[in-house]
């Protein structure tokens, strides 16, 4: 694990090439197909080095959880060990990693419904008064989400609403850890100058790929799909275009 731009996937590239490793992507925006230019998904010759798998998975208009996450990693990890092999985890995705290695707390399913209403309520109203909402029935939770997250937000209250219990109450109770002996290394630049050059190069060899008229082609089902376009949320698309 480790930032953006770290040598993340350049370093897992290269022990696979002297360790009996097959490595699983951990990256909340590389499970989508056709985000090619914008995620810094490896090159058609690093992946015919080194497959990768949990990439391509899900269409950009499908939502993909934490808990989806836990559940395909832990299928290809039982499936790399039965073979004989180790798995290897790559990625920056915190969340993921947490959810792995710490279970996860019984929270209910999305509701395509609720989220929808959720959503309706914050076109109508603004974020700022949901988060509002929030603030009467989880304070806690209001506190650490920003009125600008909506992801986040709309996730507490469709908890709330579903379920009747607050996301705080519920994420006190954690799930089952992994079942796996886990070595865990992390790349921590000592040099931030270094690594924020490293991120301005990467982005710069974006907009050299097409970048922009990548993005072109995923907006108009963006505004199709509206909030539901979870691929989108957070990526470059949204930074570069006008």
């Amino acid at each position: 694990m480790g930032p953006t731009a770290s040598g993340k996937t350049a370093l897992a590239i290269e022990l696979r090439k002297i360790l009996p490793v097959e490595l699983i992507s951990v990256d909340s925006a590389l499970i989508y197909k056709g985000m090619d230019i914008g995620t810094a998904k490896p090159n058609a010759e690093e992946l015919l080095a080194a497959p990768h798998r949990l990439l391509d998975i899900r269409d950009p208009s499908q939502a993909y959880s934490a808990a989806d996450f836990r559940r395909d990693a832990l299928a290809e990890m039982a499936d790399i060990t039965a073979a004989g092999r180790i798995p290897l985890l790559v990625g920056g995705t915190m969340l993921y990693f947490k959810a792995l290695l710490e279970g996860l707390s019984p929270l209910p399913s999305a509701d395509p419904e609720v989220r929808a209403r959720i959503e309706q309520q914050a076109a109508e109203q603004g974020w700022e008064s949901l988060h509002r909402q929030l603030q009467e029935v989880d304070p806690v939770a209001a506190a650490r989400i920003h009125p600008n997250d909506p992801q986040r937000l709309s996730r507490a209250l469709e908890v709330f609403f579903i379920s009747g219990k607050t996301l705080t109450e519920l994420t006190q109770t954690s799930g089952d850890a992994l079942p796996y002996q886990v070595h865990q290394f992390a790349i921590a630049p000592a040099s931030r100058e270094l690594l924020h050059q490293r991120i301005e190069q990467r982005f710069h060899q974006m907009l050299a790929s097409g970048l922009k008229q990548k993005s072109g082609r995923f907006c108009p089902r963006r505004f199709a799909y509206g909030l539901a376009f979870h691929s989108l949320r957070g990526l470059s698309p949204d930074v570069v275009l006008p």
